[in-house]
């Protein structure tokens, strides 16, 4: 009696090109993160700004009462105008004291006395023109102008308050978020991999791509490239940190939110590539069943390379075009003769930059 056949789904060993990524958790973290505070003591005016608005670098975002500043800076032009006033005199006196030393009609002493006013009022003017550069700064102080373009956080204080120098909180935060970074960490064994990347950036080639998804890895948020990595290894976690850059042109990523990083480390043409399903494990390592053209079933071992949940490549023990058993395999023994109930695709490799 025969043996009966085997009802199989079969797919065929597929050449192509395939991306090896590895996968980190990464928080996002802005380029610029400022707390907007106040250089001087006195009450809050107007605020200049809405929140959530994007601001330039050196607008105008609130002022603050600018009465006392300019009362400051007003004395302290005229205290440095009398001086200036004095310094004349003095400089007069000491020309007429210098002729009179000459045909010994005075002391010396009293010459010299004189040069030492005239050296001391110009002290005097030096000191008054920093008090006035003082009070001339204090009164600039006075607008408030955005350090750094990016966009505003919620405001901390309202007009009319009485705010400080020495106030913790601050006005409002500013964040830069196009470009931002994500930092995320990889295990140590993988840092060969990303060290070789990296390297090839130095002699010319782009730098890794790296792809952000959202927590459950269902949505591509954004695409960056790898800046650098860290320069140690992290001894609690046996980790190793990554900075990558985003344009973030779209805002899909924010500060602080939580992504998934992939970054390309390589990309392996010509692979060859069976779906995921088709590899087993056994006591004598990982094996497919091979599907002959009589329709036999025979187990062969392989050599598995890279792996996605749908699709791995087989650095040694298959070639392109044969056909492996992806469905049915709890019921094959080498060799069987199968039913072919279905040919099914061989998953195409993961294309590097889908549209998002």
């Amino acid at each position: 009696m025969p043996a009966p056949t085997v009802p199989v789904r079969v797919a065929a060993v597929r050449q192509q090109s395939m991306p090896h990524f590895l996968n980190g958790l990464g928080t996002v973290t802005p380029s610029a993160d400022v707390l907007v505070t106040s250089r001087v003591d006195g009450q809050l005016m107007r605020l200049h700004f809405t929140e959530g608005q994007h601001v330039n670098a050196g607008d105008l975002l609130a002022e603050i009462d600018p009465r006392p500043f300019e009362a400051s800076l007003a004395e302290a032009r005229g205290t440095l105008a009398r001086d200036k006033a004095q310094l004349i005199n003095a400089r007069r006196d000491l020309d007429r004291y210098a002729k009179l030393a000459a045909g010994d009609y005075i002391a010396r002493q009293q010459y010299e006395s004189q040069r030492a006013t005239v050296r001391q009022y110009e002290g005097t003017v030096a000191a008054d023109e920093a008090a006035v550069q003082s009070a001339a700064l204090q009164l600039e102080y006075s607008r408030i102008v955005a350090p750094v373009s990016g966009r505003l956080g919620l405001r901390n204080v309202d007009e009319g308050n009485m705010i400080k120098a020495s106030d913790t909180e601050g006005l409002v935060r500013i964040t830069e978020i196009t470009p931002c970074y994500v930092i995320f960490t990889l295990p140590e064994n993988r840092v060969p991999l990303v060290g070789a990347a990296l390297r090839q950036t130095q002699e010319g080639a782009a730098r890794p791509l790296v792809q952000a998804w959202d927590r459950e890895q269902k949505n591509l948020l954004a695409f960056g490239e790898l800046l650098s990595m860290d320069n140690r290894i992290d001894q609690a976690t046996g980790t190793v940190r990554l900075k990558a850059q985003f344009a973030n042109d779209k805002l899909a990523l924010y500060p602080n939110q939580f992504v998934n990083a992939r970054v390309l480390v390589a990309e392996l043409p010509d692979a060859l590539t069976i779906p995921t399903a088709a590899v087993q494990l056994g006591s004598r390592g990982s094996y497919v069943y091979v599907i002959d053209k009589e329709n036999i079933a025979h187990v062969r071992t392989i050599t598995p390379g890279i792996a996605t949940n749908s699709l791995t490549v087989v650095d040694k023990g298959l070639q392109a075009g044969e056909m492996v058993v992806v469905d049915g395999l709890d019921r094959l023994r080498d060799g069987l003769r199968v039913k072919i109930a279905a040919t099914v695709e061989t998953p195409q490799a993961e294309n590097i930059r889908p549209a998002l």
